[in-house]
């Protein structure tokens, strides 16, 4: 049986576990030294995953910005980016997104349901792929696991972190943690509500703690 890639939950939050703030422009959690960090845990990937409502939301290009690290990818038989993964139940993705134009492959995971949806809109952009009535996420690594993913960097945002966490899905995570409050009740978190196996008597362990910047 193929290995399943090995989940890391990535993700900046402020102090109240807020990821965002509810105003159009997307809320700068993090800063420049761990951006930096970021970008070389990208390139120690094989892929890196994203909801669609992160994708619609903050609009990313998810590169690896390092034209060095992006050298070393290349010098190790990886393409010079990772595979981009996207994560969607409605189908909803403009073809007009930063994510389909910039660097390297990308693949999409929907419902049976929406499948001639997003082949319609994407063409070539991106590759389509459905496991079912609904996208179950063990079933999503296996497939990644039969297409060589042994690393996969997940950014969010929080119903895809909640659906790995509460699925024990996720084998470490690196959350930068910015030095305020946000407090806005209708602002996303990092996790939703759910039955996490990680709970009071289930302790995780903390590998490491340190400041970056501020």
């Amino acid at each position: 049986m193929t290995a399943r890639p090995y989940v890391m939950l990535s993700c900046a939050m402020s102090i109240d576990g807020y990821i965002d703030d509810t105003t159009p422009d997307r809320l700068l959690l993090s800063n420049a030294e761990d951006f930096n960090r970021v970008d070389a845990v990208r390139a120690s990937s094989h892929a890196i995953l994203i909801g669609a409502t992160t994708v619609r939301r903050d609009n990313p290009r998810l590169l690896v910005n390092s034209a060095e690290r992006r050298a070393e990818r290349k010098a190790r038989g990886l393409p010079a980016y990772p595979l981009k993964v996207v994560v969607t139940a409605s189908g909803d993705l403009s073809p007009d997104l930063k994510i389909w134009h910039y660097g390297g492959a990308k693949l999409v995971y929907c419902p049976d349901s929406v499948v001639m949806k997003l082949e319609e809109r994407l063409g070539d952009l991106a590759d389509v792929v459905t496991l079912g009535p609904t996208v179950e996420f063990g079933t999503m690594l296996d497939d990644l696991g039969r297409r060589g993913i042994g690393q996969l960097m997940v950014e969010g945002g929080g119903e895809i972190h909640t659906q790995f966490l509460t699925q024990d899905l996720a084998d470490e995570i690196h959350l930068a943690i910015a030095p305020f409050f946000l407090g806005d009740q209708s602002a996303p978190r990092f996790v939703n509500p759910g039955i996490f196996p990680s709970g009071p008597t289930n302790r995780m362990t903390l590998i490491e703690a340190r400041t970056i910047g501020d």
